[in-house]
């Protein structure tokens, strides 16, 4: 533990001590994973957990989360709403539980609710041979991160057996009239958007929005005996489909973020080079769930792929230069708090090394969101997390990074 880690660490819990509510014309912000104060909520519980702090500040973060009306509704999901409420509160210690016992059985009934709601719907959707949308499967609002809160908190019920099928159909491909596109081809672009440089929609390959979230919790669920028909064959098929859009460059492999019509006709990438190794669209991400992949069909040679392409990606002077923020998402605090989750379970050596040179650069890049941002996926909350994985050189006691699916 460093001494400029741990006075970083209190800068920013400092500036995240008191809740305040969100803005009159954003209600709903309190109760975003990402923004707000459900995100925010976090980091105390996880201090707490650690004996950093008393259980009063996470409570009064938790409170602020739940002060409106929790929503249910169908776009909602993992990163906000019931489902964002249900995973914070999945993190509080056992000697907190009966606090929110209540809350937490209501939530849960709303969830699964909402999960076999949409399940439907996507499945409906798979039969009429349509293609996708971000919001349908995707971590932060699709059935991949509801299907994240379930495996973590009711991996043997119907809701999640279903999103796992659901995910199992994701990976055939659409039907005749769309040429056999991917089944997780979306009718848009990158941006959730109708584009022009993006013709008849693309095929994502990242974490956050792309296929890589359900390959995630489809090996997490797996290496975990939780399972469904046909589940390994689909984890196969997003693994050979990396494999074919693996680009090898200078400094080893890399993978586009996204794919269009023409590159599918071509065979070729329309990305010149790998972009930020990120958790959310890079190297890092996707290195991270080919590992799994690998750990979870009980194949060495996968495995070893994907730990030789996350420790040339996060050695390479050039990748990290890329990196220009702190944050969970596409910053620094991704890039480490992946990498020691990977280092965990790497049958790798060299993966063991990353923490110790990752955790230098993160210290020595770390500084408070200038723009104020104080959030759990961009801002100052994600940050402090992952420094609070550096200094207390152990994994998170709370698991919040599960919401990440790296856990």
């Amino acid at each position: 533990m460093t001494a400029p880690a741990t006075e970083l660490l209190q800068r920013l819990t400092d500036r995240l001590a008191d809740p305040v509510p969100p803005p009159a014309d954003e209600p709903w912000r309190a109760q975003s994973l990402a923004e707000g104060a459900a995100g925010i909520a976090l980091l105390h519980i996880e201090r707490a957990r650690l004996g950093l702090a008393p259980w009063k500040h996470a409570h009064r973060w938790i409170t602020q989360a739940v002060a409106g009306e929790v929503s249910a509704a169908d776009t909602t999901g993992l990163f906000l709403g019931a489902p964002a409420v249900a995973f914070l509160l999945s993190t509080t210690p056992p000697s907190a539980e009966h606090l929110y016992a209540d809350a937490r059985a209501t939530l849960h009934r709303h969830i699964t609710e909402l999960a076999h709601r949409r399940t439907d719907a996507a499945l409906e959707r798979i039969h009429r041979g349509d293609p996708a949308s971000f919001a349908e499967y995707d971590v932060f609002y699709g059935l991949t991160g509801i299907g994240a809160y379930l495996l973590r908190t009711d991996p043997g019920g119907a809701a999640l057996e279903r999103i796992l099928g659901y995910l199992v159909a994701l990976t055939r491909p659409l039907g005749e009239d769309h040429r056999g596109l991917p089944g997780w081809w979306v009718d848009h672009g990158p941006n959730r958007e109708h584009s022009a440089d993006f013709p008849g929609g693309h095929g994502n390959l990242g974490v956050a929005h792309g296929i890589t979230g359900p390959l995630l919790l489809l090996a997490q669920a797996l290496r975990r005996g939780v399972a469904v028909p046909d589940q390994p064959e689909a984890i196969r098929t997003i693994c050979d489909h990396l494999d074919t859009w693996q680009q090898q460059g200078e400094t080893g492999p890399w993978w586009p973020e996204h794919l269009t019509r023409h590159d599918l006709a071509t065979g070729r990438p329309h990305q010149p080079g790998p972009a930020r190794p990120s958790w959310c669209y890079g190297t890092t991400g996707i290195a991270r769930a080919g590992q799994l992949a690998g750990i979870a069909l009980n194949d060495a040679k996968l495995q070893a792929a994907y730990e030789d392409a996350l420790h040339r990606a996060l050695t390479d002077p050039t990748q990290l230069a890329s990196i220009t923020d702190n944050g969970l998402c596409h910053g620094w605090a991704g890039i480490y708090q992946t990498a020691v989750r990977a280092a965990h379970d790497a049958h790798d050596p060299r993966l063991r090394t990353l923490p110790a040179l990752l955790g230098t650069a993160f210290r020595a890049r770390a500084h408070p969101a200038g723009d104020r941002n104080l959030g759990f996926l961009n801002g100052d909350a994600g940050t402090a997390l992952a420094l609070t994985t550096l200094t207390a050189q152990q994994t998170p006691t709370s698991g919040w990074d599960a919401c990440l699916l790296i856990d």
